[in-house]
């Protein structure tokens, strides 16, 4: 189990919660962020900060927004594990399903 960001993050990317990992596994795609399934170690501290509450639990992923769990575990099917998404930077990609949505507005 993990933690799952879902459809409030898309287009946002507040990254407060990034500021907030202490095990640097929150890894930026083009449209979200996602949690490393691997690296996350539950401690939970990303959620409370998020500031449009798209952070869940695995299990309590409201049922709306649910193909965002499949949708973050193949973001890093051929990522794998870097170990830090510090590391990394920015991966110029999103999963399928969060590619092909719509453009939301943003209120920036």
């Amino acid at each position: 189990m993990t933690y799952i960001i879902a459809e409030p993050c898309v287009d946002l990317l507040d990254k407060a919660c990034i500021e907030e990992c202490p095990v640097d596994c929150i890894y930026e795609g083009n449209r979200m962020l996602y949690i490393h399934p691997d690296e996350c170690v539950d401690c939970g501290a990303c959620e409370p900060v998020c500031p449009v509450e798209a952070i869940f639990y695995e299990d309590d992923v409201p049922e709306q927004w649910k193909d965002y769990v499949s949708a973050n575990y193949e973001f890093f099917e051929d990522l794998g594990s870097p170990g830090g998404a510090s590391k990394i930077g920015k991966v110029e990609k999103d999963a399928t399903f969060v590619a092909g949505l719509p453009p939301r507005e943003t209120e920036h």
